[in-house]
């Protein structure tokens, strides 16, 4: 069965006192509320991904992940990040290819799949982005743009690395505007991920892999994309920057 995780990208919100206050409060709130199955993750950024580790370590249902990665092990690559640090600081997952790294900072497919790579070696979880524009999904151009992103950042893995990697599809034109996907339209991406994944490798493969919503996920919509057999959890935005929003779309997953 196929793994259920909830991640929290805080994106670039909160200092290190008030990104401790809200773990804290999720931690305490999802201790008594919640009796779940699903993994929650909280993704805040770099600068305080080790307090927020070490905040968590005697919870066992909380891990935390960093937002972005860089290609490299190491060297004169200033301003940069590598996944052995992010793994030095007792993270489990790392966000690659989010539709804000690809739009405002060039990130392309090739560049993302050496990053994939660089997180897998760290033996750590990437979390995959893949996603469309308004224009694209109105042009009826979306499949291809999604086949595109996933085929060229995922598809050189062998079987063993893909099941290791979470996908997260997050409709840009869906993130920051309070519009969302219909259950539907979610539901059918989901599955056109899925197919792509098990036409590489196999059905086998495919089923095992986690595919994540990520478009504007609220505490009142989460329930209902959550009940579609292909949405196997969500990847949060604004909502998880307020404990009682985050939490409440945590327990929308049974």
């Amino acid at each position: 069965m196929r793994k259920k995780i909830i991640a929290g990208n805080w994106k670039m919100n909160k200092d290190l006192e008030e990104g401790m206050g809200l773990v804290s409060e999720i931690s305490n709130m999802l201790r008594d509320e919640y009796q779940g199955s699903a993994e929650v993750v909280i993704i805040p950024p770099f600068l305080h991904v080790n307090a927020v580790s070490k905040l968590i370590a005697d919870n066992p249902r909380l891990k935390s992940g960093a937002q972005n990665c860089s290609n490299h092990k190491s060297g004169a690559y200033t301003g940069e990040i590598s996944a052995g640090m992010i793994k030095s600081c007792a993270a489990t997952y790392v966000i690659i290819g989010h539709s804000e790294r690809r739009q405002y900072f060039g990130e392309h497919n090739q560049w993302l799949a050496q990053k994939i790579d660089a997180v897998l070696e760290a033996g750590l979880t990437p979390i995959y982005c893949c996603g469309e524009t308004l224009e694209e999904r109105e042009s009826n151009t979306h499949f291809a743009v999604l086949e595109k992103q996933i085929s060229e950042g995922l598809f050189h893995l062998s079987p063993e690395q893909m099941m290791k990697t979470v996908v997260a599809y997050e409709p840009v034109w869906a993130i920051g505007t309070g519009k969302t996907a219909s259950t539907a339209q979610a539901q059918e991406i989901h599955a056109f991920i899925r197919g792509l994944i098990a036409a590489k490798y196999d059905a086998s493969t495919a089923s095992e892999i986690t595919i994540q919503y990520g478009g504007s996920v609220k505490a009142d919509n989460a329930a209902e994309l959550f009940s579609a057999p292909d949405i196997d959890g969500a990847l949060v935005g604004g909502a998880a920057l307020q404990s009682r929003s985050f939490v409440d779309i945590v327990k929308a997953m049974a």
